[in-house]
């Protein structure tokens, strides 16, 4: 017996607010079985919970529905399923419009959808203020979906790799203990989920390749074969580069250590092995995974107080004296106000003997946040005030606003027998998706043996982005900084040199916190994981870069002594 076809799975989202077109492009580039498209970040829900309160008709990705309307067609002709999380805080509200575009434009389209994720009304509740909570799903609702006959399947908080996952298993026919299969598709997924990320974007590398295929990156696909294994490409003739590298940096992205746990299926990051099989084709494969966890996580966000923020423009000489100046004047106003946050930075964006003001001029940046709304016109007013009283060239980057709330996202565990995850199919039949049987408690994976360390030899001080990309990312209040290089000489000296101390060193904003590192020797890579790094979460914008995008090209710029043995070595893009 022939093995089944690989099943073609293309993204055309990574958040909301993606290219809109994305997703008529993957409908008219290439042949496709399914496309997803991933619009739940942590701060979406935040997002969609605020909408949701103004009208409760509301709370889903209303974008999606915008472009359905251009596209249902386009899918129906073409035979491709949509399966995607758009529903947010309400998919069958999202269902139900969908039905009402396709009967409007004369398709027999069958649309489906998943909820159960929904907990904000659990018995016992949540404390106060909280706005969403949402449990994160896995893929076998979905699959429900698509085998009950649905052409669009539509979920809330699913995990994203959950929109590759669930697909590939009704297509396969997996069980929830084929977990080296799950395993292998979620992986595929977690490179899938966010869009361009794999073919370019985003990319440390990137001056390496042809600025004009990188201009307008083309969306991902993967090939998912029976066994779990699969290819990461993109459509023929599109934007973007898909090789070991980019997969690598979106395999290290927002994850942690080498076991990855799903809903599902826990999978071993530490098993995963790339190969450039051809020009923009990537095979995944050796993929081993594990019984998920006994519980599932759940996303809480609430809403965590009031924050404002005053950016100070500071030109020419004495600058340090110029921020010493405002700070002291606004020290009234700001011990008036009594906020519970106060922090100044400042940021030397100015060059000496400028032929430009911008170039001459430094940011002073003052954040407030409070509980309460009284960091508004208390802070800004005082800011106003200074125009004709401070330092010489005063002037602002913005009108001082009133101040805005701001959110807080939460992780927390719960009970599998809490959660209800149904599958509503086409028909309206509601079938409730069964736990696993066998689950397996997270456990730290250990560290890998180390390869010996290279010999004493000559080095040169340069960037450590000399020899070694990186991403970073959030996770809540946390972020990870992913780190590879692209030889083995190279792992061998970055695994020894590359600790937590010398991390704490590099990136002085990390000291006293708790940094755990990982080594993954078949990625040639170290990802560390770094708690309260961004506080209480990207919503609350507690850091000038809230959510840790920029933090592994910071790290890449920091100076080290590399051994010219790593710098002569010939290496693949």
């Amino acid at each position: 017996m022939s093995a089944p076809a690989p099943l073609r799975i293309g993204n055309a989202s990574g958040f909301y607010g993606d290219r809109f077109d994305a997703l008529r492009e993957m409908l008219t580039d290439g042949p496709l079985d399914v496309l997803t498209g991933d619009y739940l970040a942590e701060l979406t829900l935040l997002i969609l919970g605020r909408d949701r309160l103004a009208d409760p008709e509301r709370g889903y990705a209303r974008t999606h529905l915008r472009q359905l309307e251009q596209c249902l067609g386009l899918a129906h002709e073409r035979g491709v399923r949509i399966v995607t999380n758009a529903g947010g805080l309400n998919p069958a509200g999202l269902t139900d419009r969908i039905r009402e575009l396709a009967k409007a434009l004369g398709l027999p389209t069958r649309v489906a959808h998943v909820e159960g994720d929904d907990l904000l009304h659990r018995p016992g509740g949540w404390g106060e203020g909280v706005l969403t909570a949402n449990a994160y799903l896995g893929g076998f609702g979905i699959a429900a979906c698509l085998e009950a006959g649905a052409d669009v399947v539509v979920t809330g908080r699913v995990t994203d790799a959950a929109l590759v996952s669930g697909p590939a298993a009704a297509h396969f026919g997996w069980g929830p203990d084929d977990h080296d299969q799950l395993a292998g598709a979620v992986v595929a997924g977690h490179l899938l989920e966010c869009g361009t990320q794999a073919t370019g974007g985003n990319y440390a590398f990137f001056a390496e390749h042809d600025p004009a295929l990188l201009r307008r990156p083309g969306f991902p696909l993967a090939e998912i074969h029976a066994d779990g294994s699969s290819v990461l490409t993109k459509h023929p003739g599109t934007g973007g580069v898909v090789t070991v590298g980019t997969a690598t940096a979106q395999l290290l992205y927002e994850t942690s250590g080498p076991r990855y746990a799903g809903p599902d299926v826990t999978a071993r990051l530490d098993t995963v092995r790339l190969s450039q099989e051809a020009p923009d084709r990537v095979r995944v494969q050796g993929v081993r995974g594990e019984a998920p966890p006994p519980t599932l996580k759940a996303g809480l966000t609430r809403l965590g107080g009031w924050r404002n923020e005053v950016v100070f423009v500071l030109t020419g000489l004495d600058i340090e004296a110029k921020a010493e100046l405002v700070q002291a004047q606004m020290d009234d106003a700001l011990a008036a106000a009594g906020p519970e946050e106060v922090r100044w930075e400042l940021a030397r964006t100015d060059h000496e003997d400028a032929a430009t003001e911008e170039t001459a001029s430094a940011l002073l940046r003052l954040v407030v946040r409070d509980p309460e709304a009284k960091v508004g016109r208390a802070v800004s007013g005082a800011a106003v005030e200074l125009a004709l009283a401070g330092y010489p060239g005063f002037h602002l980057t913005a009108p001082p606003g009133k101040g805005s709330p701001y959110g807080v996202f939460e992780a927390v565990p719960v009970e599998r027998d809490q959660v209800t995850h149904t599958a509503v199919l086409p028909g309206g039949e509601r079938l409730t998706v069964a736990d696993p049987e066998r689950t397996r408690a997270l456990a730290p994976a250990g560290e890998p043996e180390l390869p010996e360390p290279l010999p004493p030899g000559p080095t040169r001080r340069l960037p450590l982005g000399t020899v070694a990309g990186a991403r970073s990312g959030d996770k809540g209040g946390s972020a990870n900084i992913g780190v590879w290089v692209r030889d083995e000489r190279a792992y061998r000296w970055l695994v020894h040199t590359l600790t937590v101390e010398r991390l704490r060193e590099l990136l002085p904003e990390t000291a006293g916190l708790a940094v755990t590192r990982y080594a993954l020797p078949a990625l040639y890579a170290v990802n560390f994981h770094v708690e309260g790094l961004l506080g209480d979460g990207v919503a609350a914008q507690a850091r000038f870069d809230p959510q840790a995008k920029g933090v592994g090209e910071w790290l890449r710029a920091r100076h080290l002594d590399i051994p010219e043995a790593v710098l002569s070595q010939e290496v693949p893009q």
